[in-house]
This record gives structure tokens, C-alpha cells and sequence, in this order.
């Protein structure tokens, strides 16, 4: 049976991430030996650093994995792609010219005979009100039009020069995970289960962390992602079994 990969967290362009051309690299000898047996591929959020689509101009760079993601696509391959706190303004370039199938929401999907829920997992944490404050800024679709009117050469910039301070505050944020009492990600999984106790695999990235456990009544999965930074993590279901890997060449 044709195979599900799910990975996240690539963070393709930051400047804060040394060696960048490589792990692009790697990200692409990763598609590239899943293509013969994959049927789907989800993406789970913040591939790129910062993404964001002027009218007539999209960031450069990311030649090699745009490459790849039209070639699974081109040979019938879904390429599923969620936008993250990093690359949330994505207009329509990735589904017209990469044929990619974009979420901007929660997707409760069924795959084989389970059932999945997937998102990137930012602005679930309502602790953090400050940055569910700003999340909303950048949503606002009056506040994109407006950073659009500002030249590409000083809004990119200023996208990843943001992205680096981000990325360097939050270099060590294997501490972020205390436990599922002070995880909004899995207090939000916990209330969906609630309202749909059919759902057998909780799937989200933001965290950059390893996280498997069982969620609520311990019928289903709550599974972060890891990332494509430093742990190169991913996760592939089978139809029956869902087992996390690395990818190691």
C-alpha cells in the first residue's frame, strides 16, 4: 500500500540557520526517496522562513525544493501545504505553479481507516497573549495589503531579519514542553477530542520538539513533528501504523 509522510519546520531561507544550501539539499533527497511509495505528503508549517507573495513577486531562493514538490505532484503525488507563524502569506503562486494543496485552517481529514487531525499548532496557546494579538495582526488581510505596498527589497528583508531574532530567542525551545498541563497544542487537542472522539492521530510541528503520547482516553495519538533544522524528523503512516523517524543519509 501507497505511504502518508508528514514532516514541518524547515525553516528554508533563515539567516539564523548556518549551511542553508545543505539542508535544502537534504530536504530533497528526502522527497526524492519517498516518491516511489508515497501517496501523499503533508506539510506542516514554516518550510520557509519567511514566505511572502507580492502580486508580480515571490521570494527567491527554494529553486530545488519547489523543483521536487512539482515533480511528486507532476506523477500524481498530493503535496499537502499548511502555513505556518512563518510562511502564513502564501497567496495562490504554490497551487498554480507547485500544484500543492494549501490548509490555512485545522484539517480533520481521513486517511486509510483512520482519522487525522492536522495544523501547524501556533496561536493555540491562549497564555501567550501577545503573540495571539500579533497573530491576528498579521492575518488581518487590510495589514497584508498594507505591508504588500512596501517594496520587496525592504519587506523581505525585514520578514527575515524578524524571522533571525525569532529564531535566536527561541534557539532552546526543547523546555517549551513542560508537560500536557502548560501545553496549549495538547489542551486544544484535548477539547477537540471531546467533540470528536473518533479522531486517532493528533498531528502538529511549531514546537520543534519529538512529542508521542497518548491524548486524553488514550485512543488517540498526540504527536509534534520535530523539525527539518536539527532533528530532520518525520512521520509516515502505512495505512494501519503510524512510526516516527529520522531521516539520516
Amino acid at each position: 500500500m501507497k505511504k502518508t509522510y508528514f514532516l514541518s519546520d524547515a525553516h528554508l531561507g533563515s539567516w539564523a540557520i548556518p549551511n542553508g544550501r545543505e539542508q535544502e539539499k537534504r530536504i530533497v533527497r528526502f522527497l526524492d526517496s519517498i516518491k516511489s511509495d508515497a501517496q501523499a505528503v503533508y506539510m506542516l508549517g514554516d518550510m520557509f522562513d519567511f514566505w511572502h507573495e507580492y502580486r508580480y513577486v515571490v521570494p527567491k531562493g527554494h529553486v530545488r525544493l519547489l523543483g521536487k514538490i512539482c515533480e511528486l505532484t507532476d506523477a500524481g503525488i498530493d503535496v499537502h501545504f499548511f502555513t505556518g507563524n512563518h510562511d502564513l502569506w502564501c497567496g495562490d503562486y504554490l497551487e498554480k505553479e507547485c500544484g500543492v494543496i494549501l490548509h490555512r485552517q485545522i484539517l480533520h481529514t481521513t486517511i486509510g481507516n483512520k482519522q487525522f487531525v492536522m495544523a501547524h499548532g501556533d496561536g493555540m496557546d491562549h497564555k501567550e497573549k501577545a503573540y495571539c494579538i500579533l497573530r491576528r495582526i498579521f492575518h488581518n488581510r487590510i495589514c497584508q495589503r498594507l505591508f504588500a505596498a512596501i517594496h520587496p527589497r525592504w519587506g523581505v528583508y525585514f520578514g527575515l531579519e524578524w524571522a533571525r531574532r525569532s529564531r535566536l530567542k527561541h534557539d532552546i525551545i526543547e523546555g517549551y514542553f513542560r508537560g500536557t498541563q502548560d501545553c496549549g497544542i495538547y489542551n486544544n487537542s484535548l477539547n477537540y477530542q471531546s467533540l470528536h472522539p473518533e479522531v486517532d492521530f493528533f498531528l502538529y510541528g511549531h514546537l520543534h520538539i519529538d512529542v508521542d503520547i497518548p491524548l486524553g482516553n488514550g485512543k488517540a495519538r498526540f504527536i509534534v513533528l520535530g523539525d527539518w533544522v536539527s532533528k530532520f524528523s518525520y512521520a509516515v503512516f502505512d495505512g494501519e501504523q503510524l512510526v516516527i523517524k529520522h531521516f539520516l543519509d
